[in-house]
């Protein structure tokens, strides 16, 4: 079909209102006409797209309220009952038609009497404690050195000797020989396991440093006299938000499971944590009406350390930028 041409006479109107100069604006010119884009607004949007993460994070929120808020204002008393040998080893039923019905004698009692589902509330906030400063502390050592570590050459072989000589030797040796070599305490615990913790993640970070090392960018950086520090720390890192989030996912419950099995062989603190209680439950383990005490932190400690691997992987998923387009 082809196409009519307007003759501009006939409408009518003069050069003036036919053209009308535009003036020059320098500030117009710059603006930029993309939607504008926020990455931890992206981060959160896909997060949030999952429905279950919902799920995750409500049990998430349940466990930290019960972790440290219940404790707090209920209270722990481990030796409420101590001369009451009645009490003793209660199913939650007994306990429950002994003490009335109360939220604290729901898993039955311990060997003293104590409300079980009131200790291991009480051991999960220390257990919870002690792996998020143990993650936390080797977390920033780990990434800090493997930037550096993934960027210098020199740096690069000096820490692969380290890195061998740590690696050969049983990281539960080496906790084992300090904790029994100080006192059992709350801090000689998060020394041990900080001592050699950070040695892995640095050597992660340091094979994605390797990655994207020599990108344009990063070769155009360091032609331009940027430190190698400033570069690794600018320029390497926020590409990599979303890998560390996710050995962040791991390194938390994973410090959960090494405390437990340290106190499940003799090797923990004296405080009431998840794995002292497991410890102590052992006989209730094969006895029959006690298997709420043994179980019980057992159960405990698996549900959390599957909530946090669950929500830390989804936020490491939403941390990718190639699924903010999506």
């Amino acid at each position: 079909m082809e196409e009519k041409l307007v003759d501009l006479s006939d409408l009518g109107l003069s050069e003036e209102e036919l053209f009308s100069p535009i003036p020059m604006d320098a500030a117009s010119m710059e603006k930029i006409t993309a939607p504008r884009y926020s990455y931890w607004q992206s981060v959160f949007r896909v997060f949030f797209r999952k429905k279950i993460n919902y799920v995750v994070l409500g049990a998430l929120l349940l466990v930290f309220i019960f972790a440290y808020i219940y404790p707090s204002v209920h209270g722990y008393d481990e030796y409420i009952n101590i001369l009451d040998t009645s009490a003793n080893h209660l199913t939650p039923q007994k306990a429950i038609e002994k003490f009335g019905f109360n939220i604290s004698w729901i898993f039955g009692t311990g060997n003293a009497g104590q409300s079980t589902f009131d200790a291991i509330w009480y051991g999960a906030r220390i257990s919870i404690t002690l792996a998020a400063i143990c993650a936390a502390i080797n977390l920033t050592i780990g990434v800090l050195l493997g930037c550096v570590w993934g960027f210098s050459k020199r740096v690069d072989v000096v820490m692969n000797e380290v890195k061998n000589i740590i690696g050969n030797v049983p990281s539960t040796l080496i906790i084992s020989v300090l904790v029994l070599a100080f006192s059992a305490s709350f801090w000689t615990l998060v020394f041990a396991m900080c001592i050699t913790g950070w040695v892995g993640v640095a050597y992660s970070i340091r094979t994605q440093v390797i990655i994207i090392r020599d990108r344009e960018y990063n070769l155009a950086s360091k032609c331009l006299g940027t430190s190698t520090f400033k570069i690794a720390i600018r320029n390497i890192l926020p590409f990599m938000t979303s890998f560390i989030v996710t050995m962040a996912a791991t390194e938390i419950p994973g410090y959960i499971s090494t405390e437990v099995f340290l106190s499940y062989i003799g090797l923990g603190i004296n405080d009431t944590t998840l794995g002292k209680l497991i410890y102590n439950a052992q006989s209730a383990m094969v006895t029959p009406g006690w298997g709420w005490e043994f179980w019980s932190p057992v159960m405990l400690s698996a549900f959390i350390s599957i909530v946090l691997f669950v929500v830390g992987q989804n936020i490491g998923d939403a941390a990718d930028p190639r699924t903010h387009n999506i």
